[in-house]
Parts: structure tokens; sequence; C-alpha cells
């Protein structure tokens, strides 16, 4: 059989077909509330940009300056000729905001959890993974050869009962969003924590919609349930509310130092772009100045959940800026979702294997640059197409 046959089968093509296809719109200004795609003006309803911080005059002034500073790339990796000093900078300045003794970068978010979770977990050990946690930590898992036990959403009961079955002589790892990416839920992270103390385990938790978000001045999930150093590793990605790319890891020095010095996906990946750094540090501080930044994105959270209540709308409640929608089927979902396109708002339709079959939705995420008004006219927009093509159905 030859290999490419699979090819002619793209899952994409009956959504192409039906003219549904949702995805790969062309953007064609800055991440921002609202912005043009498609030669088209569209209310952002669909970015994790939370702080608003990939427009900070701050932070774009900082990349041009790493740019004729340093050059464009580092053509190596951070193990051999890729360190910057102004990595071990930022690697300093994250370590001292979440509390932890140090901290250290990849070149993505995706890659920091392939990166850790292949390096701390390996044959013989066990990790228990919460069945909605990012691609990349499934990912992780398989990469790792460690035995994978993934335990019911936020289920403590399920999770003790495999932490129960796991021999005594293994080592244990408990990996867990911190935010939950679709529904916007927030861990149990004090239940976890409880339970990995009680069975020997380690806890590693993904906070990349909860840095900058929650906790005292956007420290994150950890510091939100008052556990830092209680939680034994962090990860986290710049790609959200530090507005670059890339991603890191805050954990002991002793941890740190072997993760640096045993990870694949980080010894052999070049090192983020001095431009990104940069970006990333100049977020940082930015979120340090402005401790406000995350309070004021949880009270437009509050407010766009307000007004799809009084507009009648069904949602997930939360505190967190993901608002899902349940619109239930994939198909009346994507119709949705082109509608609202066509209207003028942008949101993310989430379908399987994101959800289960019966409960799609349609992702809001918010950014802190909002306006209450701008909401307003985006929520009678999704009022207004919600209400035609429910009654159609």
């Amino acid at each position: 059989m030859d290999l490419f046959a699979k090819c002619a089968n793209n899952p994409a093509k009956p959504l192409i077909d039906a003219d549904l296809y949702p995805y790969f719109h062309t953007l064609e200004t800055k991440q921002a509330p609202v912005v043009m795609m498609e030669g088209k003006r569209m209310i952002m309803l669909g970015s994790n940009n939370y702080l608003g911080l990939t427009t900070n005059d701050a932070v774009t002034a900082a990349c041009h300056d790493a740019l004729t500073r340093y050059g464009t790339g580092v053509s190596g990796s951070r193990f051999l000729n890729g360190t910057l000093d102004m990595h071990i900078e930022l690697e300093n300045e994250i370590a001292e905001f979440v509390g932890y003794q140090a901290a250290m970068t990849f070149s993505t978010g995706f890659q920091s959890n392939l990166g850790i979770i292949s390096a701390i977990a390996t044959r013989g050990d066990y990790i228990l993974s919460d069945k909605e946690n990012h691609a990349s930590i499934v990912d992780a898992c398989k990469l790792s050869y460690a035995t994978t036990l993934r335990y019911r959403h936020s289920d403590m009961q399920d999770l003790e009962e495999r932490l129960k079955k796991i021999p005594d002589t293994a080592g244990i790892l408990i990996v867990t969003d911190g935010v939950f990416s679709m529904s916007g839920e927030i861990a149990k992270l004090d239940e976890i924590v409880a339970l990995a103390k009680k069975y020997g385990a380690r806890v590693l938790v993904d906070d990349a919609h909860g840095f900058g978000v929650l906790g005292n001045g956007g420290r994150g999930t950890v510091d939100y349930f008052g556990l830092t150093g209680e939680v034994d590793m962090v990860m986290s990605t710049f790609s959200k509310s530090l507005a670059s790319l890339g991603g890191f890891l805050a954990a002991s020095q002793e941890v740190i130092d072997y993760v640096r010095h045993t990870s694949r996906p980080f010894i052999f990946s070049a090192s983020i772009t001095p431009a990104c750094c940069a970006g990333a540090l100049a977020a940082l501080r930015e979120i340090k100045l402005n401790p406000e930044l995350p309070q004021k994105l949880l009270d437009l959270a509050a407010y766009l959940r307000q007004g799809l209540k009084k507009r009648g709308i069904s949602y997930k409640d939360g505190i967190t800026p993901i608002v899902p929608i349940y619109t239930q089927t994939a198909e009346h979902t994507l119709l949705l979702g082109k509608v609202l396109f066509e209207k003028g708002v942008y949101v993310n339709p989430v379908l399987p294997p994101a959800t289960p079959a019966d409960s799609c939705l349609l992702r809001l995420s918010l950014m802190a640059t909002f306006t209450p008004e701008l909401l307003d006219e985006a929520m009678d927009k999704i009022k207004e197409v919600m209400e035609e093509y429910d009654e159609q159905r």
C-alpha cells in the first residue's frame, strides 16, 4: 500500500464541501479586541492574548531592541552556543515571580511539556493525567515510556483509586492543567496536592491558561490556591499572557539542573529567538508593573458572563476569561461559528476530540483590553444568531 493513500481521505473535506470549514482564517492586523480578518472588521473573541500585551509599546520596543543587539536568531541550542545573557535574565525573573528556586525556558509551550515530562517520568514510573489535559501532556506521556493512567476529569475519587494501586516502589507524577483550556475550569489543585502528599507523588501543573490570569498579580493557579512550593513543578507558555513564543519550567534548583541535562527536546532544539525572549521578559515586567491587569481581565470575564445570562444564553459558569457556550452537535456549532464570523464576531468552534461528541461548544476568550461596550456589541450579535438558528433546528 502507498504510504500516502491515507492523504486522499482528508478529514476536513466534508466540512469544506459543506462550506462549514472554520480554520485558518487570515488575520491582517495585530492581536487586539478588534482586528481585520480577510478584509472584514472582526471582534476578536478567540485569542489567548489575555492581557493584551502583544500590542504593548514597551513589549514591542524590547523586541526591536533585541533584534538590533542580538540579530534574528541564536543558531544553536541552549546546551551549546544558544544561551544569551537575556535567557538567564528571563529565567531568573520568572523564578522570582512565581516563587520557585529556579526556572528554565523552552522553545514552545508544547515542547515544554514534552521536555519536562519525558525527562522526569521514565520507564517504571507512573503518570496520572486528567482526561481533559492539553494535547502536549498526552503526547509527552507517550514520549516518557512511563505507565500513564488517565483519571476522570477533576474526579478526585477516581484519582485516589488509581493512586492506591500503584506499587510503593514506583515514582509517581500527577499532572494537570491549572485552568482547562476548553472549559475554563480551575483544577482542584488543593485536593490534588493533598492526595500527592498522601501517596508520595510529585505534581506538575501546566499553567498555560492560569499564568497572568489567576493569583496575586497574575502569579498563576498555584498562587491562587496558596500552594507555592507545595506544587513541585509549574510550567507555562509565553504565547498567551506573556505575548511571545516559548515556555518555561519553574521548580527546585535540583530538578531544573536535572531536566537541563536529560531532556532531549530541550537539548536538541534551538533556543527561543532574541526577539521572543525580549518580548516575554518585557511582558513579565509589564505584569509586575501593572498588577491590576489580571483583575481587570477577571472583571471583564464576569461582565461577559452576566451579559450572556441577561440575554438568555447558556454558558459554563466560572471566573476565568475562557467562557464556553455549549452548542451540542458539531454541525450546529460549525454553523453558528460561520454565521457569527459573517456578522463580525470571531469565536472558536470546539469539536471532538477536544470535546465529547454531544458537548461541542463555542469557546469565547477575553483580553484585558476589551471594553464593556465592545462586549455588549458582540453579545448582541451572539444572541441574534443563536436565537435565529436555534429556532431553525
